[in-house]
């Protein structure tokens, strides 16, 4: 296991009926900016629990924060923050909003020139605007991690920023407010998690046990899970289930100590970038091609994760049928697994490199895959 450090101040509130305990979690005397996305939580009823917990507070609102959330709208929620003197946000919805409400909290206090550095330069101001989130999408685990990505529009670009500032200072996650999410959604939510996991699994091994059985637990979990939240919506034990595992699957404790990839994110942003795919979409196209690319450097995690989480026992091509049989898992969801399904061809495969290549990225855990290889797992993803 390799050295590590690891810090998590996130308190988490988990279960039926908490919603109104975000009243005694923001201090009284801050004024409070809740922000939210489409509208969703006006019809499941969050939004009046919110509103009813907060009553007499002052409460101000910014809807409107996309899937993905957009730099240009985002900025306007940032001279909302100024103008009003926003000291607390609150973020009301899934992973994007909560996201885009990280990055609102960064560049509210940005002096720095354009907030976009944030995002390009590593650029952070001397405080940021604290947060809080009432979750009702699991998939990201933005709820209890550091990190946002953020879409800016006009460039076609979306890139990741982390920073400590912009841990929340508690998240709420009721799994009844997931009851009412699209099938869309569900399936995105397990896709991204699974993903999220195995960037911090599917890579080599250094001796460390406990945090493949961690990751193999969350893996399993979605696995069994998953299908049941699709067949009946409205089961709270599934939902609950779902929920924790996404949280777990990106809270930073499976990568203590373990090297990470994050090849298959990073071209799946571009791909997003491009061509408007939902993140998880291009998550579940690119991540087998990422191993099958990758298969003799990932050879021994293959192995062990076709053993441990399929059963595969016997056969010498394990990693291939462990890779098919993740492939036929994401189809039994209901999901893509080719960019020839979605009517993407290979026209931008040089370009996506190309970008890629302009800020730097060297992918992967071993930091292998650039130029060339990109194009060649792109060419697998078709």
């Amino acid at each position: 296991m390799q050295n590590f450090e690891y810090y998590n101040p996130v308190r988490m509130v988990f279960g039926r009926q908490t919603i109104p305990k975000v009243s005694d979690l923001i201090p009284r005397e801050r004024k409070v900016l809740m922000t939210y996305g489409g509208g969703s939580i006006k019809q499941n009823g969050v939004y009046d629990q919110i509103q009813q917990a907060m009553a007499g507070r002052g409460l101000l609102e910014f809807g409107g924060i996309e899937p993905n959330p957009a730099y240009e709208t985002l900025m306007k929620a940032v001279e909302v923050c100024r103008k009003e003197k926003v000291d607390f946000l609150l973020s009301v919805g899934g992973g994007s909003v909560l996201d885009g409400t990280k990055f609102i909290a960064m560049a509210a206090h940005y002096s720095g020139g354009d907030p976009w550095e944030i995002l390009t330069k590593n650029a952070a101001p001397e405080r940021a605007v604290p947060l809080g989130c009432v979750l009702t999408l699991p998939a990201t685990g933005s709820e209890m991690n550091c990190f946002a990505v953020i879409s800016r529009q006009a460039t076609q670009e979306k890139l990741a920023f982390a920073n400590p500032m912009v841990y929340p200072q508690f998240s709420i996650l009721d799994p009844e407010t997931t009851f009412t999410l699209s099938e869309r959604q569900v399936r995105n939510g397990i896709a991204d998690a699974f993903a999220h996991v195995m960037e911090q699994y599917m890579t080599y091994p250094v001796n460390a046990p406990l945090q493949d059985r961690q990751a193999e637990a969350i893996l399993l979990t979605l696995i069994e899970e998953g299908p049941k939240a699709l067949k009946n919506p409205r089961d709270y034990d599934c939902r609950a289930n779902l929920m924790w595992a996404a949280t777990h699957a990106l809270n930073g404790m499976i990568a203590c100590g373990v090297p990470q990839d994050w090849a298959t994110h990073m071209i799946g942003h571009e791909i997003t970038a491009l061509y408007g795919l939902d993140h998880a979409q291009t998550l579940v196209v690119v991540m087998p091609a990422v191993w099958k690319h990758q298969k003799q450097a990932k050879a021994a995690k293959l192995v062990q994760y076709a053993e441990r989480i399929w059963g595969i026992k016997d056969g010498g091509e394990k990693a291939a049928t462990a890779i098919r049989r993740t492939e036929e898992f994401f189809r039994s969801l209901g999901m893509k697994t080719r960019l020839s399904e979605y009517g993407i061809g290979a026209e931008r495969f040089e370009e996506i490199a190309e970008r890629l290549e302009r800020r730097g990225a060297k992918l992967g855990e071993q930091g292998t895959i650039v130029g060339k290889a990109v194009v060649e797992i792109l060419k697998l993803c078709l």
